[in-house]
């Protein structure tokens, strides 16, 4: 019963740090704030305003209704605990608080894992963009690859995707593909996945099944609905539409709906063919294009400390940020953390929890 006892005490202490109670009285203000706000009759004539302070208002709602089931569970545990020391109890009861406790630590250090995410943007929607390296048809399953991870970590997550674009290898594969991720800290969890991956394993497709080591770029970026440093004119772009492509079969567009943006100073490129709308597809296309433009506006004006993403690298030998060791043995490693596991599978099935925590407290 004394272990139990200072477990409580210490989620008790812990409480404080997570949601400090003059914090929330400002919290629930802003939120009265916002809900009178968005009571206006002109509230909704600025959509993208108002979608912004409407996402605003649920996550200070989220963050006081977690703050009042916190002091709601731990209230509970400790009059059980008070109730338990006074009166004979058999061990049943006693392991019955002990899974409650637990309960409520998981949670508590869910909470204080949030709280790394202290990054300008890692509360936002995330776009990752994946590109095919070094290494060949081996080098196009591996994007392939790397697309599935992050769809099944997103799918573990409940964040939702929405997959703009995608670009076909010739014999199996993609050679690009780019994903936009909708969740609270889809940035903060996925920012540390910028880099190159290197794959190591018996090629299947090769007719000697010989080791083949293969490279795939990926970048991630921030969805910001306003930049204010980036004002694109009309005049600097290139629009041009095409047919959308894939695999085969009944799902492939018979129109020409994809859309593909050029930004002519930078000779960036976007493209997008996920809405069977060519307007959406444009509306797409310009979110990404946004958002490479404002990563090299941070590049730019902080050339030795990238903000968002690793700079350029060659995707080929001794530029990777992770290895993923199939064959002769299973290990993949993080070479700027140095965290590894040789559950490789598991991470391939969108385990990266334990990569992401690293990053974070690197």
């Amino acid at each position: 019963m004394k272990e139990l006892q200072i477990r409580i005490k210490n989620i008790q202490d812990r409480v404080p740090a997570l949601f400090h109670p003059a914090e929330m009285q400002k919290k629930s203000a802003a939120i009265a704030q916002l809900e009178k706000k968005s009571a206006g009759s002109d509230f909704w004539q600025d959509n993208q305003k108002a979608s912004g302070i409407m996402r605003e208002l649920a996550d200070l709602r989220m963050e006081i209704d977690d703050y009042e089931r916190i002091k709601s569970e731990l209230r509970e545990l400790t009059e059980h605990w008070e109730l338990l020391s006074q009166e004979k109890h058999a061990a049943k009861e006693e392991r019955e608080l002990d899974k409650k406790i637990s309960a409520l630590e998981k949670k508590i250090a869910d909470f204080e894992f949030q709280k790394s995410f202290s990054g300008k943007y890692d509360k936002n929607d995330a776009i990752i963009s994946i590109y095919s390296g070094a290494g060949g048809v081996d080098a196009q399953d591996w994007s392939a690859m790397l697309l599935r991870m992050y769809l099944r970590f997103c799918e573990k997550h409940n964040f939702k995707t929405k997959l703009d674009e995608k670009t076909e290898g010739q014999e199996a594969g993609i050679k690009s593909a780019t994903l936009e991720i909708y969740g609270k800290y889809a940035y903060g969890n996925l920012r540390g996945e910028s880099g190159v991956h290197r794959l190591v394993r018996l090629s299947p497709f090769n007719s000697n099944n010989l080791r083949q080591t293969s490279f795939a770029l990926v970048e991630v970026m921030p969805v910001i609905e306003e930049i204010k440093e980036i004002i694109i004119d009309p005049k600097d772009l290139r629009v041009d539409v095409f047919r959308s492509s894939g695999p085969g079969g009944q799902g492939v567009n018979t129109t020409d709906s994809a859309v593909r943006v050029t930004h002519l100073p930078t000779g960036l490129q976007v493209a997008c063919q996920s809405e069977r709308s060519q307007l959406q597809n444009k509306e797409s296309a310009m979110k990404l294009l946004k958002a490479k433009l404002h990563k090299i506006y941070l590049e730019n004006l902080e050339e030795k400390k990238n903000q968002l993403r690793q700079k350029s690298v060659a995707v080929e030998w001794g530029s990777q940020s992770r290895s993923y060791v199939l064959h002769p043995y299973k290990l993949v490693k993080d070479h700027r953390t140095k965290w590894e596991t040789s559950n490789a599978e598991g991470v391939l099935d969108g385990n990266l929890d334990e990569f992401i925590r690293a990053y974070l407290k690197k």
